[in-house]
C-alpha cells in the first residue's frame, strides 16, 4: 500500500511540475471612469472673454509660452487632471500688428503641422450672428497629438484659439473614448463663448 502512495506522490510532484503553457492576450487599454457632463461658468472680468467650461476642469493662468511670457495675460489651460488632458487656450488682439488674416494662416498653419500623423483633418465652420463668434473647429484624425483644434473671432477685435492635448504618446485607439468626451466640451465652450465688449 505504501508503494501506491509514494507512487501517486510522485506523479502527482511530476505532473505539477511540467511547463504551463502560454496564451498570448490581445493588447488591452485601461478603462477610464469618465465623468457626467457638467458645466461653470469662466466669467473673470480681468478677462476679455467668458464661457462654461466642465467643472471638472481647471482653468491656469498660461505663465510660459516654450520658456517665455505669453504676449498678453489672457492665455489659459484648462486641465483635466483625472483624465490627463488639456485644452491650451490662448487670446489675441486684432491690429494693425496681428491682422486678422495672419492669425487665420497661422491658425492653418498649426492645424496643417499635424498631418505629418493625422489620417486627414476635417474642419466644421461655425457662426453666431447674435454673439458675434465666428470660426472653424478641426477634427484632426488618425495619431496626431491634438485631436480637436479651433478658433473663434468677431473679425474686428477679438481671437481666440483652443487645442487639446494629452500628456502620452499619441495613439488614436486608446485616447479615442476620451478625446469623443471632450470634443462635447470643446463645442460647449464655443457654443458659450462671449466676448467683454
Amino acid at each position: 500500500m505504501s508503494r501506491y502512495i509514494i507512487a501517486f506522490f510522485i506523479c502527482s510532484l511530476l505532473w505539477s511540475c511540467r511547463p504551463e503553457t502560454y496564451t498570448p492576450r490581445p493588447r488591452g487599454y485601461y478603462e477610464v471612469e469618465l465623468p457626467e457632463h457638467n458645466y461653470q461658468k469662466f466669467d473673470n472680468p480681468a478677462y476679455p472673454y467668458s464661457f462654461e467650461y466642465p467643472v471638472y476642469g481647471k482653468v491656469i493662468p498660461d505663465t510660459n509660452f516654450f520658456g517665455e511670457k505669453p504676449e498678453n495675460p489672457y492665455w489659459i489651460n484648462i486641465d483635466f487632471p483625472s483624465i490627463g488632458g488639456r485644452i491650451y487656450v490662448s487670446y489675441k488682439i486684432i491690429g494693425p500688428d496681428q491682422t486678422l488674416d495672419k492669425l487665420l494662416d497661422d491658425s492653418y498653419e498649426m492645424t496643417i503641422f499635424h498631418t505629418k500623423r493625422a489620417d486627414y483633418i476635417d474642419d466644421f465652420v461655425f457662426h453666431d450672428d447674435t454673439n458675434r463668434v465666428h470660426g472653424i473647429f478641426y477634427n484632426v484624425t488618425g495619431n496626431a497629438a491634438s485631436a480637436y483644434q479651433f478658433y473663434a473671432t468677431d473679425s474686428v477685435r477679438h481671437y481666440i484659439r483652443g487645442a487639446l492635448y494629452f500628456d502620452v504618446t499619441p495613439n488614436a485607439d486608446s485616447l479615442k473614448p476620451v478625446n469623443e468626451f471632450l470634443r462635447k466640451d470643446m463645442e460647449h465652450l464655443i457654443q458659450t463663448l462671449r466676448w467683454r465688449n
